[in-house]
């Protein structure tokens, strides 16, 4: 596995990936793809790389991008402010669970210290096995609803 940043020419993955990222609770129907023209999904793919907080670490498998781990300043369920990026991560369903979204997110939080961001902030569904993940990578639960945690990651 070869860990990168996602080229410009790539950019165009982050719709696969937003929908890749929708947790699907088990023993639930996943929604139909059009569910990502939405404007509170397509927000995290459409114009990206127009902004300073566009950052997009992938993970490449023999050539394959086997996942994505990205950030952008935008108001989605993650927000918590102006001046901290959103951080969403989404791998390929055969990659889950190997360790490689773990890398992904570490990759991606050096690359947000050394542009000089000092936090990040994700939304996580509550029955989602990615809360450890994120726990382990220094993620504090500031907020939640019924059923999702708002989170952020300190990285200085």
């Amino acid at each position: 596995m070869k860990y990168r940043e996602l080229k410009p020419d790539e950019y165009g993955l982050l719709k696969l990936f937003t929908y890749e990222a929708i947790f699907i609770p088990e023993g639930s129907e996943p929604p139909d793809r059009s569910i990502t023209e939405q404007p509170e999904l397509s927000l995290y793919y459409d114009g990206f790389g127009s902004g300073p907080a566009d950052l997009c670490m992938a993970a490449e498998d023999n050539g394959t991008i086997a996942g994505v781990a990205w950030t952008r300043s935008m108001d989605d369920y993650g927000h918590v402010d102006d001046g901290i990026p959103s951080l969403a991560i989404s791998l390929i369903r055969e990659y889950r669970g190997k360790g490689i979204g773990t890398k992904l997110l570490g990759k991606l939080l050096d690359q947000l210290k050394h542009n000089g961001y000092g936090r990040v902030s994700l939304s996580v569904q509550k029955e989602n096995y990615a809360v450890r993940m994120y726990e382990h990578a220094g993620f504090r639960t500031i907020s939640e609803n019924d059923e999702e945690f708002i989170m952020v990651c300190a990285l200085n």
